[in-house]
C-alpha cells in the first residue's frame, strides 16, 4: 500500500530507517502502518485510474 504523512507530520519508516517522504512510499501492510493510519499520522495515496484521468480531461462525467 502507498502511504504519505499528513501535513506537518514526520513519520519514521522502521523498514528503511528513515522518514516517510512527503510524496509517499509503498510500504508493506503491517500492524505498524495500520496503527499510523488509525491515529491519523499517515494517509493512503489513491492512484487515479486511466479511465478517471481521461474523464477528468474531458470535463467530467457525461
Amino acid at each position: 500500500m502507498k502511504l504519505k504523512p499528513v501535513n506537518g507530520r514526520s513519520v519514521p519508516d522502521p523498514a528503511r530507517g528513515d522518514l516517510l517522504p512527503e510524496t509517499g512510499r509503498n510500504v508493506e501492510k503491517s500492524s505498524y502502518w495500520i496503527r499510523r493510519l488509525a491515529t491519523g499520522d499517515v494517509e493512503e495515496v489513491v492512484a487515479l485510474t486511466k479511465a478517471a484521468t481521461a474523464t477528468d480531461k474531458q470535463g467530467g462525467e457525461a
